[in-house]
């Protein structure tokens, strides 16, 4: 296999007639210093033996001749099924041998269940995986040198296949952003009261003479407040009628990788990590090494019988008969899914998040609870709420007041999807009543701009528009913002003006690279290839002869380097009184003088917290420790050495007059910087 983790815990269940043994991930790949095909010659790979794994091959090789029979069982997908080929190809292992075997969960059950069934290489899995590497290799390698050559200062740029359709989805949104021109418009709230009442209630103006009404400026807005006072407000028609709403289905990658980025400000590489140690195996007292999760890279929304079986035990035995849904439940994966393996489920049901807090490190436990939780709540019965709406007249003007209760909370008693918002009803109206008037209230509004992509909502859109695969999402989102194409502005990701020079150069000589129907085609011919219905060759040929075109043309049509523009900022240079600009270099972003080579000033980006040092006064920073972690200290470090984990707030200490710091997590507070004074209190709200 490929992992130390997954070898060490499915050696337990095999027993000592079995030596279960790492590859540590591919052992060949294409050389890094030539394109490594043989274009001419059907494309293909010449691979080569990765730098650093002769010691761990010459193991492996030794102890396969010992061996009675070798099994491969790296993962259970194209890339895992490309390393067995490769290990076969290296230890001289027969190609139509039945020693391929794959584990959809690292538990007893899934171990005996796989090594029950051996089969052969999947050379379509293998050729889908060789069609995409060749095809990614092709354009990095030919498209790399074009950028360098035609962006002044891109020599260490690099192009990417479904990484520039993912910078320019970003690109477009964010010109949609800067394009977009806020339009005005107006609400009109009404505050109202049942007789005998003191609680009031919302209700909205929807409608003039029974037609819907749109209101442009204040000046119609208030004109209609004006018309509706002293008009009484009558309840007309009251529409009361039950609301089911069903559970989420299992998480697949991407979903999960969504929702981790949503609830648990995880990004989807970080998820990806956690899941896959979750999947490998944990210790767990009284059961040694297990591996907790199913397969965590599927796009599948199957679940086996057993676990369903296991699934509704826990339910009613922890909730009753009646949060058990009345018939079986199944979910439709989008279509193209493959159904190789299961959705990522807990393996063992029965085993909750608080029963293995204490094996779990916090982010483990975090992660585990998300997925069981998800889980459990898929197969339980909907929630059910009892819903109204109410038609209220007030002279030529209609408004509606609406609002829910719950009847029954169903999955939402584990799961919430935290998008109900309860509002304020009238309990005991009837039809022909009159409302007590406290308050007719216009309200200005304007429309809003599409928002930036988000990590999550980047998955999101890549994988409904079919680009990448759910082993791919998190290393697209990695590399663009390695690349600095992107950078996180918050959660939001925004392009920079490399990445957005890269992309205008691309999309101008290389259209079909970053157009989102083409690259989604790419990845349904890779499928073809999977399921044996399409050969990866012709492929190749198809898109290289159109490809190799392009780019002799652009080659020969585009004769000036494009500047990338420079990032203006406040900060005066103190050699030569320029505005500094943002520039980037081997460890990241700094200040330089535009006036460059005649002033050759530098200096680091620095971000104020706006607050003081305890110690010496001067301003805390907001700084970044060796391994990315946020810490805040004193300007001055290391002279000064004030250091805190905890942000700095903009309030003063009431006792001593210091910064005060807030402290987040299990035991959050605000409390004062000053280490000599003891002043602390809660967070609000906590």
């Amino acid at each position: 296999m490929e992992s130390p983790a997954k070898a060490k815990t499915i050696e337990k269940y095999l027993g000592e007639d079995f030596t279960v043994v790492a590859s540590m991930g591919h052992v060949r790949d294409l050389p890094k210093t030539t394109l490594g095909i043989d274009v001419k010659n059907g494309f293909v790979p010449q691979y080569i033996l990765i730098s650093g794994k002769e010691n761990l091959v010459r193991s492996l090789k030794k102890q396969a001749a010992a061996a009675e029979n070798v099994y491969l069982a790296t993962d259970p997908d194209r890339e895992g099924e490309a390393i067995s080929w490769h290990l076969a190809k290296l230890l001289g292992l027969p190609m139509d041998a039945q020693n391929r075997v794959t584990f959809n969960e690292i538990t007893h059950f899934g171990v005996e269940q796989g090594m029950s069934a051996p089969r052969s290489i999947d050379t379509d899995l293998v050729n889908a995986q060789q069609g995409r590497r060749v095809l990614d290799r092709i354009v990095g390698y030919k498209l790399s040198p074009f950028l360098w050559k035609n962006i002044r200062g891109g020599s260490s740029l690099s192009a990417g296949r479904v990484q520039s359709v993912a910078v320019k989805l970003i690109v477009d949104r964010e010109r949609e952003i800067e394009a977009f021109k806020p339009e005005e418009y107006w609400s009109i709230d009404a505050k109202l009261c049942e007789k005998g009442e003191t609680s009031a209630f919302s209700a909205k103006l929807a409608t003039k003479n029974g037609e819907k009404i749109e209101i442009k400026n204040g000046e119609e807005a208030n004109a209609i407040v004006d018309e509706l006072h002293g008009v009484p407000f009558t309840v007309g028609a009251i529409k009361k009628s039950v609301r089911k709403k069903q559970p989420a289905p299992p998480f697949i990658t991407s979903t999960l990788q969504q929702e981790a980025s949503l609830r648990l400000s995880f990004q989807p590489r970080r998820t990806m990590r956690i899941a896959q140690e979750l999947y490998e195996g944990i210790d767990v007292p009284g059961m040694g090494a297990v591996g907790l999760i199913t397969y965590m890279r599927t796009d599948s929304l199957r679940i086996s019988a057993e676990a369903k079986q296991a699934a509704a035990n826990y339910i009613e035995q922890t909730y009753g008969k009646e949060y058990l849904p009345t018939t079986n439940k199944a979910y439709k994966a989008k279509a193209g899914a493959q159904d190789a393996h299961e959705a990522i489920r807990p393996t063992m049901p029965e085993l909750s998040p608080e029963r293995l807090k204490e094996s779990l490190t916090p982010e483990q436990y975090k992660l585990y609870k998300l997925v069981w939780d998800r889980f459990i709540a898929s197969q339980m019965a909907a929630a059910l709420y009892d819903t109204v709406s109410i038609d209220i007249s007030a002279g030529d003007y209609g408004f509606k007041a609406s609002g829910f209760s719950v009847r029954f909370d169903g999955f939402s008693v584990l799961y919430p999807y935290g998008d109900e918002e309860k509002s304020s009803i009238p309990k005991h109206a009837n039809s022909g009543d009159v409302l007590k008037v406290r308050e007719i209230k216009p309200n200005q509004h304007f429309t809003a701009p599409p928002s930036r992509y988000t990590e999550a909502s980047l998955i999101k859109a890549l994988e409904e528009n079919g680009i990448g695969r759910p082993s791919t999402y998190a290393p697209i989102i990695t590399t663009i913002i390695s690349r600095n194409y992107v950078e996180k502005d918050g959660k939001a990701l925004k392009p920079t003006a490399l990445g957005t020079v890269t992309v205008d150069l691309i999309t101008e000589h290389f259209s079909s690279i970053v157009d989102v129907d083409f690259t989604a085609k790419m990845e349904k011919d890779l499928d073809k290839v999977e399921n044996g219905k399409t050969d990866w060759v012709h492929m190749m040929k198809k898109f290289y002869e159109d490809f190799q075109k392009s780019l002799e043309i652009a080659q020969k049509n585009q004769s000036e380097k494009i500047q990338v523009p420079e990032e203006e900022t406040d900060v005066i240079c103190e050699k030569c009184g320029r505005k500094m600009v943002v520039k980037t270099g081997r460890f990241g972003k700094f200040l330089a003088c535009p006036g460059y080579p005649a002033c050759q000033n530098t200096k680091r980006i620095v971000k104020e917290t706006g607050g003081e040092c305890p110690l010496c006064g001067a301003r805390i920073l907001s700084k970044k420790s060796k391994t990315g972690k946020t810490y805040y200290g004193c300007e001055h470090n290391p002279t000064c050495g004030f250091m805190s984990w905890d942000e700095p707030t903009a309030e003063k200490c009431p006792t001593c007059g210091k910064t005060l710091l807030n402290k987040k997590g299990k035991n959050a507070k605000i409390y004062c910087s000053n280490p000599e004074c003891d002043y602390e209190r809660a967070v609000a709200g906590k």
